[in-house]
This record gives C-alpha cells, structure tokens and sequence, in this order.
C-alpha cells in the first residue's frame, strides 16, 4: 500500500485528489495539510510514502516544505503546480522533488504519477529537466574549478553523468558510450551514491551547477 499525504491550502484540491486516490486499491491518503509546516509536521509523524507537495502555501512554501520532508527522508515529493515549466519547477527540483504534475492535467494521470514516485523513479523527462535547468541554473563562472565530488568520480562515470545532464536515457548513453544499459544503470547507481543524490533528476541539477555541464549542451573536458 502507497501511503500518500496531501498538502495543498485549498480544501476543493484537496478532497478532489483524495476521491482521485480513494479509488486506487494500492494507495491510501493518510493525512492532509493546509501549509507547508503542517505538512512537514505530518510526515514527521506519519512517514508516508509520498507527498503532494503545492508550491504557494501559506506558513511555509512548497518549495521550503519540500527541502525539509527530503531532508529528512521522510518521503519522496510530488510538487503539485499551475505552472508548467517556470522558476518554481526548477526550484522544486533543485530542492528534491521527485517530479510534478500539473493540477489541470488529466485525473487519471494522478495514481501512476504517484506509483512512479513511490518507486523511485523520477516523474519528469529527462530532455524537459534539461530545458527547465538550462533556463534557470545558476552555473559558475567559465574557468572555475569543479567540485572534488565531481572529480572524484571515474572517467567513465563523468561521462555518464554527462550524458545524462544532456537528457539521454540510459538506452541512449548506453549506444553513445558502447555500453549495455544495465551497465549504464550501475553507473548511474555510483555516480548517484558518490554524490550523494537521490535520482537522476538532482544529477541533471547538479551537473549543471556544478559545471560540468554548460547551457546549450556543452560540457567541460
């Protein structure tokens, strides 16, 4: 059973998302919250697989809520928005999310969005994570130095979190660097862990941060 936790300020969202939910035999919303405080307070208490997260809410925002509720390991965060492809998306990532979807999408996207997450997966498409990072990262100047972390990793991983900051699948690096993709996934498995990542939509950001990836598809040597 996916154990879900609803935060959003307006009542209507969200009781329209728990009769989305309730029909779902493997999900159970097991709290609700009016702001960002009493959301993280829930999963304190609650521990929930998975959180609609809403960006504006009073108290404490989405964004800051989130931050939390990942670094505590309490759950992994659905950010519920209006708003598709803006500063508050890449805000979210930037502080965990595992993804987002959009409150007018289709009701019946809303139970597999929430299955993917609570697998571990990340919601969101790679080549669409690109475009929101490239928009809206704050890249360090050309000529800086890059992190140790990113130089601790081998050549092999570096090129595979290259790859993956330009948006290509595991399928895809795996045909680019002569690789078989379950190999490509134990790299990716390393590069997460030695950076201390979650998915590999905090590796897109943080490759892009870091400046091993520049805006426009380069990358360092």
């Amino acid at each position: 059973m996916i154990r879900v936790i609803i935060a959003d300020d307006q009542a209507l969202v969200r009781g329209g998302f728990r009769s989305i939910l309730s029909t779902q035999a493997d999900i159970e919303v097991v709290g609700e919250a009016a702001d960002g405080n009493r959301a993280v307070e829930l999963c304190r208490q609650i521990q929930p697989d998975v959180v609609l997260m809403d960006i504006r809410m009073p108290v404490l925002d989405g964004i800051a809520a989130t931050r939390a509720v990942v670094q505590a390991g309490s759950a992994r965060v659905l950010i519920l928005t209006t708003f598709d492809l803006d500063e508050y998306v890449y805000a979210a990532l930037k502080a965990g999310a595992s993804g987002f979807i959009l409150k007018d999408g289709p009701a019946e996207g809303l139970p597999e969005a929430v299955r993917i997450v609570a697998a571990g997966q990340a919601l969101l498409a790679p080549s669409v994570t690109r475009k929101v990072v490239e928009e809206y990262v704050r890249s360090p100047a050309p000529g800086s130095p890059l992190p140790e972390a990113v130089l601790a990793l081998t050549e092999r991983e570096s090129a595979v979190l290259k790859a993956m900051a330009m948006g290509l699948s595991n399928a895809e690096i795996g045909h680019q660097l002569f690789l078989a993709e379950a190999t490509v996934k134990t790299h990716v498995t390393h590069v997460l862990a030695k950076l201390g990542l979650r998915d590999r939509l905090q590796a897109v950001v943080y490759a892009y941060e870091s400046g091993l990836a520049r805006p426009g598809g380069q990358t360092t040597q």
